[in-house]
């Protein structure tokens, strides 16, 4: 196999395909992205058109897509007039149960060309109607004809297609005859195989040649879920082989500062002012960073835990370790409230300890921005805090050691990369912070490059939120409840999907909900704060200060506060339409209460129509509190494209394997990547040899679509 990505024949141009030629090839860009041989050969089949199967009619189900059956014609006849004439026929199995067959075209010509009492194999896609089976517009075969035949089309791959490609007979078929022609042209050696043979053999996997030609034409299903094995396998394994050297590479190669001692900041910290015992998790996490820190390779290390698991406190550590050392340190939140509400937190430490904390954003201009980023440059400013500002060039630091960002799904890796300037000498310890549970199939193709620690305990004497659905019948008993909190002093969210009035959406949106909240709860007995998105900043800030001071006893808001203030005294939150919402959006809202030592609830309010997954949503929520089993029902309900921030990652465009079903496949193609690294790091051994000129084809590649975009 060569690495010189112009000379191969799959790089060809689709155009030069038997079949094709400057037309086609265009529509085949612009509908499905296929610009070479190489990209039709890896346009994968979605599904199979299986006639190797007879069903019995008594086997249909609702869930059952298309079938193919034997049977005798008993009847036939034209009904209705106009648009709604068609031809209806009685197909009967040997059985003895029936099924109709209904044409709303071409009705002279099937009348003429299908005869009563001959038995016929069709096939065609299943349709109810009040609880009645039929298929309308099937494909009919002669059984005599099909027994002296042999059947060309018996299991035949169905290829995602478009209206457009359809008008120009590229729909499945016509790519079906594209591939054939391109296996005509192909030779097994100039699909090479790219696994050791150890792992082929271990895995019982077919060659690579026979999975791609199998996988377009295979001769059942058996072949093809081989073929699709082996195809799975490959696209995990290379992905995480690749993950997997950059950490090996960057851990061998790039150097970190060393945080050799624990000082009197770290010490202090924790046998004088820490308030709290710490959990047995955020004591693991802390040793795992103080490892990571002491050897002299940069860290780059992922925190996951729940909303209110005590990430910060553990990132707070982590900063002492840098200052004991002589080093800065800083920490970055996507939104001002929240790098707000760090530095609050972190100040009352710093105080205590003697520590000079800064905090930055793009709202602080002028000399007061000038002081700031001279403190900085000189050494003064031990810890900063602040959001994305802190990526500018012009924010520099005297010796910054370690570099913390909260809630990574906000900052791509190229923001990442930015950090790294910030020292000039040795680039800072990365500790990234998640409140996001992700799944771990999730997690190690998102962050494969990376350390992950998990924080999966509570602190002691936190109570777990009390979770209940109601519908609108019990809005009054509801009501009546948050009467009774607020009675006791506690404080309230109300959480709405929407702003204003949207016609396509049948919702009470959050203003008309805020008026209704103000005659159950009238002033001045009682105070309702308003926030949402549209609000100018100095308003919403006003808004959200009267809550956090108990000003106010109900914030109404929309999804702003999903990541953002803590308030401990408030314990409900009641959620709107929260049929409306995704899972790991009902679950960081959730998090926004059960912050202080009392009693907290979360209450789902939703119509009495939902659809089967909004129910297993709501379900999930009151069932459950952890935030991990909640995250892997999330990505089975909507898929890994759809978890935030992972579309944006480039990661998760795989061609075929799928992470919510294949987490099987995905731990045995790392354990088998890590093996090999563990022995190989820069993959020189001769056995090794395929997978390092694989991997840097892919590269290769990778730089000349980065060259095109």
């Amino acid at each position: 196999m060569t690495t010189n990505t112009t000379s191969h024949i799959l790089d060809s141009s689709i155009e030069f395909l038997p079949g094709v030629g400057a037309f086609r090839a265009d529509l085949l860009k612009k509908e499905l992205n296929i610009f070479t041989f190489r990209d039709l050969l890896y346009h994968f089949p979605y599904r199979y058109i299986d006639k190797t199967r007879f069903y019995k009619i008594s086997e249909i189900t609702e869930d059952t897509d298309t079938v193919q059956i034997k049977g005798v014609l008993r009847r036939m006849e034209v009904l209705g007039e106009g648009r709604v004439k068609r031809l209806s026929a009685t197909l009967r199995d040997e059985f003895g149960v029936s099924l109709e067959l209904i044409w709303f075209q071409q009705i002279n010509y099937w009348e003429k060309s299908l005869l009563v009492g001959t038995e016929y194999i069709v096939y065609g896609k299943v349709n109810w109607f009040n609880g009645r089976v039929s298929l309308s517009h099937p494909e009919v075969e002669a059984a005599t004809l099909a027994a002296t035949e042999k059947r060309v089309n018996a299991f035949d791959p169905v290829y995602s297609s478009t209206a457009k490609l359809d008008a120009k007979n590229l729909d499945a078929k016509g790519q079906r005859k594209l591939l054939r022609a391109l296996f005509d042209k192909l030779k097994p050696q100039d699909l090479s195989e790219n696994l050791p043979p150890e792992i082929l053999t271990k895995f019982a996997l077919m060659s690579r040649y026979d999975s791609l030609l199998k996988i377009h034409f295979p001769e059942n299903i058996q072949e093809s879920e081989k073929a699709v094995r082996r195809q799975k396998f490959e696209e995990l394994f290379f992905l995480q082989l690749k993950l997997l050297q950059q950490k090996v590479t960057r851990k061998a190669i790039i150097r970190g500062n060393i945080f050799g001692k624990i000082g009197d900041y770290f010490n202090n910290f924790y046998g004088k002012i820490l308030p709290f015992t710490m959990t047995g998790a955020q004591k693991r996490v802390i040793k795992e960073i103080r490892q990571d820190v002491s050897v002299g390779k940069q860290m780059n290390r992922l925190v996951q835990g729940d909303v209110g698991s005590g990430k910060t406190v553990v990132a707070f550590f982590a900063m002492l370790m840098a200052l004991d050392n002589g080093f800065q340190a800083m920490m970055m939140a996507p939104t001002e409230i929240l790098a707000q509400q760090h530095f609050e937190g972190i100040s009352k430490y710093c105080e205590k300890l003697g520590i000079t904390i800064d905090f930055l954003s793009g709202s602080i201009k002028g000399k007061k921005r000038d002081a700031v980023l001279a403190k900085l440059i000189s050494g003064e400013t031990q810890i900063l805090i602040g959001t994305h500002a802190i990526f500018e060039d012009w924010v520099q630091f005297k010796n910054l050691g370690i570099a913390i960002t909260d809630e990574q799904h906000r900052f791509g890796v190229e923001q990442r990369g930015k950090l790294w300037k910030k020292n000039p000498t040795a680039p800072p310890h990365i500790l990234v912070m998640s409140a996001t549970p992700i799944p771990r199939t999730l997690a190690m193709t998102l962050y494969g490059d990376l350390d992950i620690s998990v924080i999966d305990e509570l602190p002691v004497g936190r109570k777990p939120i009390q979770t209940v659905h109601y519908t609108e019948n019990h809005r009054l008993k509801v009501t009546g409840f948050m009467r009774e909190q607020i009675k006791l002093g506690r404080q309230i969210y109300v959480v709405y999907p929407l702003i204003e009035e949207n016609e396509k959406v049948d919702l009470t949106p959050l203003n008309e909900g805020f008026d209704a909240l103000s005659q159950d709860f009238p002033p001045p007995e009682f105070q309702i704060a308003k926030v949402h998105g549209k609000l100018p900043s100095k308003e919403k800030d006003f808004e959200m200060q009267r809550f956090v001071k108990h000003e106010a006893q109900i914030m109404v808001a929309t999804t702003v506060i999903e990541v953002g203030v803590n308030v401990p005294n408030a314990s409900v939150m009641v959620i709107e339409h929260a049929e409306r919402f995704g899972l790991s959006q009902l679950h960081q809202l959730r998090g926004r209460v059960g912050r202080g030592a009392e009693q907290s609830f979360c209450i789902l309010m939703t119509g009495f129509k939902l659809s089967k997954e909004g129910r297993e949503r709501i379900q999930t929520m009151v069932r459950t509190t952890d935030g991990f089993e909640i995250a892997e029902v999330d990505l089975r309900l909507r898929g890994p494209g759809d978890i935030e921030g992972t579309t944006q990652s480039g990661i998760l465009n795989l061609r075929i394997a799928d992470l919510v079903r294949d987490g099987r496949i995905l731990q045995a193609a790392r354990d088998t990547a890590q093996e090999i690294l563990s022995n190989d790091p820069q993959l020189e051994l001769p056995q090794h040899h395929t997978l390092k000129m694989f991997l840097d084809l892919q590269k290769d590649k990778a730089r000349v679509w980065a060259k095109i975009s």
